[in-house]
């Protein structure tokens, strides 16, 4: 029972994962905005989610070790392949990030979470009431 349960719930808890890790990369990219020769990134959900359906295990942004003494992480993770953006129009300071195209993705990234997340909370509630019997 359980397991259909959680066959049922499956595409939602990766995709709400993968949305999770972009707001992160998407935040990442606006708070650096104003730091010479930072290259924005973002990843390509659709191949992302694609490959967590397929059974390979879920990907994570990779752990960046600036001092020795940072615990290294799990070596069999998957880390999301993070792409440069190619900026619309270039800066004379190298910085690619420009803020109206990273708050439009950042918006529509959050409505597509917010949407996931009412289609979960639905998903339960239905559950509920097929197994409360109402």
């Amino acid at each position: 029972m359980l397991s259909k349960l959680e066959r049922n719930l499956q595409f939602q808890q990766q995709a709400l994962g993968l949305r999770a890790s972009r707001q992160q990369v998407l935040a990442g990219n606006i708070a650096n905005a104003d730091t010479p020769n930072f290259k924005a990134r973002d990843f390509d959900f659709a191949a992302a989610l694609a490959g967590a359906l397929a059974g390979r295990p879920a990907a994570s942004l990779p752990l960046v070790m600036t001092v020795p003494r940072h615990l290294a992480g799990e070596p069999n993770e998957r880390s999301l392949s993070l792409l440069y953006r190619q900026p619309l129009q270039p800066s004379a300071d190298g910085n690619t990030v420009e803020m109206d195209v990273e708050a439009a993705q950042l918006a529509e990234n959050s409505v597509f979470y917010e949407a996931g997340l009412t289609f979960i909370t639905g998903k339960i509630r239905t559950m509920m009431t097929a197994l409360q019997g109402q």
